[in-house]
Formats: structure tokens, C-alpha cells, sequence
């Protein structure tokens, strides 16, 4: 934006705010708000979606003592990333977005700065916990003996401080070089690159993953030595997994190579459409559709089922006897009534 210098003074500012926010240009027309409204309903509804279902799990993986393993305790991690990454969506469209008022092109304020910085650290956490899962996979498959509590605390390790470490790295970047705005451009893309190479990092190792774990469980079920349960055990954390890294995966890869002006509405529809219903998707195959899970949900429907028939069976026979021995009460003082001589001459 320039102003020209002429004989009556300076110039108006050119181009105008309007044209140099190009959103706020396409705001201005009806159909581009309906557009971008329409797409940020549909993203809540997917985040909203995707946090009642981890809770849900949350609750499930904890509320039953069986289900307290490290196996579940990284599943409990890759759901708390997902709820905070949801939170911190809405928190960032309620500050950035709540006001329509707002210059966004000029806001820069601490409260704006932090909301995109928590926004950053959550998808970073995110596709940590993602590799982790991958990761613990691996080492089971590969690795007969090993101390799941001694690994797990590595694996938080990874999950939550490597993220820790990227982000510090990128506020410092943006305090020195490119503190304007409130952080949420990428017009320096080596900037950006600080968030983007670890995340594309993750899903490049988790790709490898993917194919290893396919070719050492294809081993694993040829080999004579391996039986239906092992086979089966192996199995269960497979599925999950395995369908879970193409999910995460394919949809980054595809936006983060394109340049931004090719990929802005291609990376709307996915990472904000299709993206926001991915918590929901996990807490379905870890939690919801889990034969674990489903067979131990079942059994204590059935035990609480059987509590409430005996309370029911219980309380049907005691009110069963109050109404007997009432019965038998009043009988027994109509015959007395009808046999007291002095209770008749009295009322003759």
C-alpha cells in the first residue's frame, strides 16, 4: 500500500484496505459471505461433532479399570490433542472473529497472537500424537520383550514437548523477523516452514510406518509359529492405526506442496471441512466400534440390568407384604367389631 505525493498533498492510500484484504473483498459480496459462513458452520459442527465423541471415550477408557493400559493411556493422549486442537479453533474464531468491525489486516494484539500460537501448538501436538501411535505399533509388532511404562513416558515426551520445542522456535522467529499482524499469515514462507517441516516430517515417518507394519504383519501370519490369538492380538491395533495414517495423512500432503493461491479453497474444504470430523472418526474406531470396548459396555448393561431387576424384585415383594399385613389388619378388627357385645351395646 503506497500514498503518491502531488502538488495538493498526499495522495489517498492506494490500493484501498478493501482491496488489499483480499477476504474482505470477497465479504463484501453477498454469495462470498454465505460461502465462507457456510463452511465455518460446517467445520463447528465438526469440531462440536468430534468433542462429544472423545469425551464420550474419555470417559469410557477411564471410567473402566480393564481399559487402563498404555495401549489406551496413548489412545486417552491422541484424544485430549484432538479436544484442546477443537478448543482452540473456537477459542481463535472467538477472538479473531467475533466482531465483524474488526480491521484484520491491522490487528495485532497479545490476546490474538496467543490464540493463534495455542492454535499452532495443537496441531503440532496433534500429528505427534498421531506418530506416536504409529510408533507403538511398531515397537509391539517388532519387539517381543519391552516395558510399555518404561516407552511410555517417551512417548509423552514426544508427544507433547517436541511441539513444545518447534513452537518455541517459531515465536522467537516471529518476535525478530515478522512480528505484525497477529501471526496467522504466511507470506514468509521459510517462517511457515517451521510448522509445516515437522508436521510433513510426521506424516512422511508415519508412511513408512504404514508400510512396515503391513509387511511385518504379513509375516507374522505366514509364520507357522504365530497362532489365531496372536495373530488376533496383533490385528486389533492394526486396524485402527493403519486406517488412521491415510486418513491424517493424504489430506496434508495434498495442500502443502500447492502454492497458496492454487490451494486456499482446496484447503478450506478438506482441512477445515473433512478435518474437523477426524476426532470423531477416531474416538469411532479406537472406542466406538472396538470389540473391547463393545463387549465390555454390553457386560455391564447386563450386570446393571440385573442390579435394577433384583431393586425392582425387591421392592415389588415388599410392597407385596405391606399390603397383605394391611389386609389382615383390617380383617382382623371387623371380626372383633362383630364380636364385641360391649362395642354393640354401646352403640345401641
Amino acid at each position: 500500500m503506497y500514498r503518491n505525493c502531488t502538488e495538493r498533498g498526499w495522495s489517498k492510500i492506494m490500493p484501498s484496505f478493501k482491496v488489499a484484504c483480499e477476504f474482505l473483498t470477497v465479504s463484501s459480496n453477498e454469495s462470498g459471505k454465505s460461502y465462507y459462513l457456510t463452511i465455518k458452520q460446517v467445520y463447528t459442527a465438526g469440531y462440536a461433532i468430534s468433542v462429544i465423541a472423545l469425551v464420550t471415550a474419555t470417559i469410557i477408557f477411564t471410567a473402566f479399570r480393564k481399559f487402563h493400559c498404555t495401549r489406551n493411556y496413548i489412545h486417552l493422549n491422541l484424544f485430549v490433542s484432538f479436544i484442546l486442537r477443537a478448543a482452540s479453533v473456537f477459542t481463535k474464531d472467538a477472538i479473531l472473529f467475533s466482531n465483524r468491525r474488526i480491521d484484520h489486516c491491522s490487528i495485532s494484539t497479545v490476546t490474538c497472537k496467543a490464540s493463534i500460537t495455542f492454535f499452532q501448538y495443537c496441531i503440532l501436538a496433534n500429528f505427534s500424537w498421531l506418530l506416536v501411535e504409529g510408533l507403538y505399533l511398531q515397537t509391539l509388532l517388532s519387539l517381543t520383550f519391552v516395558s510399555n511404562k518404561k516407552y511410555f513416558w517417551w512417548y509423552c515426551l514426544l508427544g507433547w514437548g517436541a511441539p513444545a520445542v518447534v513452537l518455541a522456535l517459531w515465536i522467537f522467529t516471529k518476535l525478530h523477523i515478522d512480528n505484525k499482524g497477529c501471526w496467522d499469515d504466511n507470506e514468509n514462507e521459510y517462517i511457515w516452514w517451521i510448522i509445516r517441516g515437522p508436521i510433513l516430517l510426521t506424516v512422511l515417518i508415519n508412511f513408512l510406518i504404514f508400510w512396515n507394519i503391513i509387511r511385518i504383519l504379513v509375516q507374522k501370519l505366514r509364520s507357522p509359529d504365530i497362532g489365531g490369538n496372536s495373530s488376533t492380538q496383533f490385528s486389533r491395533l492394526a486396524k485402527s492405526t493403519l486406517l488412521l495414517i491415510p486418513l491424517f495423512g493424504i489430506h496434508y500432503i495434498v495442500g502443502v506442496f500447492l502454492p497458496d493461491h492454487v490451494a486456499e479453497d482446496l484447503r478450506l474444504h478438506i482441512e477445515l471441512g473433512i478435518g474437523s470430523f477426524q476426532g470423531f472418526a477416531v474416538a469411532l474406531l479406537y472406542c466406538f466400534l472396538n470389540g473391547e470396548v463393545l463387549a465390555e459396555l454390553s457386560k455391564y448393561l447386563r450386570g446393571w440390568r440385573s442390579q435394577k431387576d433384583l431393586w425392582l424384585n425387591g421392592r415389588h415383594k415388599q410392597s407385596s407384604s405391606t399390603d397383605s399385613s394391611g389386609i389382615s389388619y383390617v380383617t382382623h378388627i371387623s371380626l372383633l367389631e362383630k364380636l364385641s357385645p360391649q362395642r354393640k351395646s354401646l352403640e345401641n
